[in-house]
């Protein structure tokens, strides 16, 4: 069974999700910033934290790496191989600049973590290499698809094209009952959004 716990977390109150299984393994989407309350929790369930999982590369979902890093040495950085540049400059991320990831992913990759099977999504559009993570039918979906509304596409490497194209011929062809957790605002279902997104 895949569980997920919420924690708003940074100064955009960003949604950061822990993810873990029966069997206590466990990822994290989105480390924004530093959380001592997160930190309490694994501690407590005895959870072992084996990725930080980036959606994408902006400063609002990448601060608190350094942090869970330094909690969790063993721990892997997973992001979207077309998010590489973006990530490494501060510039057009936002945030610190120089994250390098541990493994690189791409459209349709998939992995294991303990008995969790994650599907990565390539989904360009609020960012170059903005990326959603599907596990059974729960799906990540960064700054891709809100509840109602779609990420920003004026900030650099934005594209209303890209973001549309997306969501429509990827997300929307999953089954209308998965949730889906975004990066803010309240989780939705597939189907929802195909319904009453008055932006695609």
């Amino acid at each position: 069974m895949t569980n997920i716990k919420l924690y708003h977390l940074g100064e955009l109150m960003t949604n950061c999700y822990l993810v873990y299984d029966d069997n206590k393994d466990a990822f994290i989407v989105d480390p924004a910033d530093k959380s001592d309350a997160m930190l309490k929790d694994i501690e407590k369930m005895g959870l072992k934290v084996r990725y930080l999982i980036l959606t994408h590369g902006h400063g609002d979902h990448t601060g608190g790496i350094d942090f869970f890093k330094a909690a969790f040495p063993d721990v892997m950085l997973i992001a979207s191989k077309k998010e590489r540049n973006f990530l490494y400059d501060r510039k057009v991320s936002y945030g610190k600049g120089g994250i390098v990831a541990d493994i690189w992913t791409a459209d349709g990759d998939e992995m294991t973590v303990g008995s969790m099977k994650l599907k990565f999504i390539s989904t360009p559009g609020h960012t170059p290499g903005g990326q959603c993570i599907l596990v059974d039918r729960k799906l990540f979906s960064g700054d891709t698809l809100f509840h109602a509304s779609i990420g920003r596409t004026d900030l650099w490497g934005g594209s209303f094209e890209d973001i549309e194209k997306s969501i429509t011929e990827k997300l929307y062809k999953l089954p209308e009952d998965t949730a889906v957790y975004p990066g803010h605002m309240d989780a939705t279902t597939i189907g929802y959004e195909m319904r009453y997104n008055p932006f695609v």
